[in-house]
């Protein structure tokens, strides 16, 4: 056995799979292996519970957030009035705002990934208020450029994504439903702070920035509820010997498979799969993040392919018969005698359990591939990396206790999950649909490596830790920008986003100019219709025969034809009638971004077009309305801005209909580019 390993491993090494490792570094994990065992956390969203609450938290971060830089564009009018300057160039201070604000979506993603959400959000929450507090001594336009745009839209950011993406880590049956929520927060917060502001700006725009400080501070509070997630351990059963392995049978009269076995597709990556990724470095396939793309690293699902599974609450010894187990959700069953229940991935197609009826391990059968793959012997290694050097000197209640929090931080990492920035219902997720519950969250969660544990553990600040670069390494990889079918997306949700903050810059000033009372109504006009518009989205989506796309185009369409003629006559129809067609549009283009991008490429990439949509839309953002200022400034009128805003939408929604051609002939492309495997 121990010459054939060797010589798998010495064929890998020859073509550049595997890294050889130093005798002594071998010898170490070696010894190292045989008091260890194979274990690795995964966190299934809880679905209950503190669940709501988190959700309830998130909705009042969006109120806060959104509300204020949807109707920053409010103190304009006072900024030109006491420094001078043109409209198109103070519009910098609130376009800054709201693009920064997604602009860092990437590198805030990333800080959550490494410190967790509730640091993060809390860290942003002070940041953001003690800009917009400094706000308050500007001496010019270009302070506020700094401090309020720049800066101040960082902090935003810093709250923003946690909010957004926690749902997804919370939710499993109910996603959808909660994001909806969440994410109503946006146009609750245009109706509420439109009025607010209008009302502050009475006693002046620096007393209104002031105020906006302390409202932006509690989200630290809000922030608070982002608690961390106890994940479910998976780890191998202990070996009892080969003969008494081959022998032994499950509940159903299958064999068990007797040994750790990886799929030899595994090691047909760039990376190397299985155990051995934990215990080797990847240098060699490093990118200019200083870390590979998620994809490259193995999912929890690989890992225990064709092994006896047993799971159990993270930090729970192994073995244990904790009442813990009994507290399990329904897609995590135990045994009646609450005995964590065992789980065999076999390479034959077949998922068998013990504890389990057959029509529930038919149902299981479909996690399997339809081939027999050849499979391949692997030794065992830990999954979560090495042990404490003093680890057996220690009590025992330490030791677990280390372990817990080292698993339980590690393996908590929301951005190594495939599925962390979908917001529609996972039913529309082939995945989802084939497998359990557990199952489908083990083929969604990637790893994290030796090297992530290990700074997990060490004390010490590091400037760009490996849960960072990787984190940053996918979310900008560029080859998906070589796709034709993503570039028609992005581009167009770059059209979108440079429209989409004009009429809430606009909208009242004209309808001031026109003579109409109460302007402000119409900018809280569009946060009511955005709220019911997200949650009536959010149902029709949900159906599998509606297409997001279909809505998306329709959505925007309607949006940019009310835009473009929206000045044509000016009273109160018109304008409601307008933030009527323009609420519905902003609604479905947030809502749907996910869905459709999961259609074009796939859920493996849904995170890497994430941080590329954030980064198109922050700069659309950031030139949107200073254009449309300067366009205001050249004739004097509000005309050519909403014609500019409602083109620029109506142009996006025509780059979007021919999305479906254009990702079928892109996937008949890459499947003639693929080379056939060999017999």
């Amino acid at each position: 056995m121990a010459t054939q390993h060797t010589k798998s491993q010495d064929e890998l090494t020859s073509k550049g799979l595997v890294s050889r490792q130093p005798d002594n570094i071998k010898e170490e994990n070696e010894n190292e292996s045989e008091e260890d065992i194979e274990e690795a956390a995964v966190v299934v969203p809880p679905d209950s519970g503190w669940a709501w609450v988190v959700m309830v938290a998130s909705f009042l971060c969006c109120t806060v957030i959104d509300g204020i830089v949807f109707c920053s564009s409010m103190i304009s009018e006072p900024l030109i009035e006491q420094f001078g300057v043109g409209r198109s160039y103070v519009g910098f201070v609130s376009s800054l705002l709201s693009g920064v604000y997604l602009m860092a979506g990437p590198f805030v993603s990333a800080l959550a990934n490494r410190f967790g959400f509730r640091p993060v959000t809390i860290a942003g929450a002070i940041l953001a208020s003690i800009c917009f507090g400094l706000s308050y001594f500007a001496p010019s336009v270009e302070y506020l450029f700094i401090i309020y745009g720049v800066l101040g839209g960082i902090g935003f950011c810093m709250v923003y994504i946690p909010a957004v993406v926690i749902i997804g880590f919370y939710f499993e049956k109910w996603r959808a439903l909660a994001t909806g929520v969440a994410m109503c927060g946006s146009g609750v917060g245009t109706f509420v702070f439109a009025p607010l502001t209008e009302m502050l700006l009475k006693k002046g725009w620096r007393h209104t920035v002031a105020i906006q400080g302390l409202i932006v501070l509690s989200c630290a509070i809000f922030g608070l509820a982002f608690r961390p997630i106890q994940p479910i351990t998976l780890s191998a059963t202990k070996e009892e010997g080969e003969e008494q392995e081959k022998s032994k049978l499950n509940g159903h009269g299958n064999t068990v498979a007797p040994t750790p076995q990886l799929h030899q597709a595994a090691f047909t990556k760039p990376l190397p799969e299985g155990r051995f990724a934990y215990s080797m470095p990847n240098s060699a396939h490093n990118t200019y993040m200083g870390a590979s793309q998620r994809h490259h690293y193995p999912t929890a699902q690989e890992i225990f392919k064709g092994m006896n599974l047993e799971r159990r609450p993270s930090g729970t010894p192994q073995g244990s018969k904790g009442t813990e187990l009994k507290q399990l959700r329904k897609s995590q069953p135990t045994t009646p005698n609450g005995d964590p229940q065992q789980l065999t991935f076999n390479l034959h197609k077949e998922l068998t359990t013990v504890g389990e009826n057959e029509e529930e391990a038919e149902n299981d059968n479909l996690l399997e591939t339809e081939a027999k793959p050849v499979t391949i012997q692997a030794r065992r290694h830990t999954v979560s990396g090495r042990r404490p050097q003093d680890i057996g000197k220690r009590p025992a209640a330490g030791a677990a206790h280390d372990a817990h929090h080292g698993q339980t931080q590690s393996s908590s990492r929301p951005m190594y999950r495939d599925d962390i920035f979908f917001t529609g219902s996972l039913t529309r997720i082939p995945q989802y649909q084939s497998q359990t519950s557990l199952a489908y969250h083990m083929s969604v969660t990637r790893l994290p490596t030796k090297q992530d544990m290990l700074e997990d553990r060490q004390k010490g600040c590091r400037i760009c830790p490996e849960a960072v670069r990787r984190t940053l390494s996918t979310m900008l990889d560029t080859s998906l920008l070589k796709s034709p079918a993503f570039m028609f997306l992005a581009f167009s949700g770059f059209l979108t986003m440079m429209g989409f903050f004009v009429p809430f810059g606009f909208l009242g000033p004209r309808a001031k100019a026109a003579g109409m009372t109460n302007p402000t109504s119409l900018v809280s006009g569009i946060g009511i219709v955005n709220t019911v518009a997200r949650i009536v989205c959010g149902l029709i989506s949900s159906f599998p025969a509606i297409k997001p796309l279909w809505l998306n185009n329709i959505a925007l369409t309607a949006g940019g034809l009310a835009t473009i003629f929206s000045g044509v006559v000016i009273n109160a129809a018109s304008q409601w009638a307008f933030v009527f067609f323009f609420g519905i549009c902003i609604a479905c283009f947030s809502a749907l971004r996910s869905l459709i991008a999961v259609e074009l490429i796939g859920l493996e990439k849904l995170t890497n077009a994430y941080g590329f949509l954030m980064l198109f839309q922050g700069v659309a953002a950031i030139f949107g309305s200073p254009i449309a200022g300067a366009l205001y400034d050249m004739t004097g009128s509000y005309n050519a801005t909403f014609y500019f805003a409602g083109g620029l939408i109506l142009l996006s929604a025509f780059l979007c209909y021919p999305l479906t051609c254009v990702g079928r002939w892109e996937q008949r492309r890459n499947e003639k580019l693929t080379p056939l495997p060999a017999a």
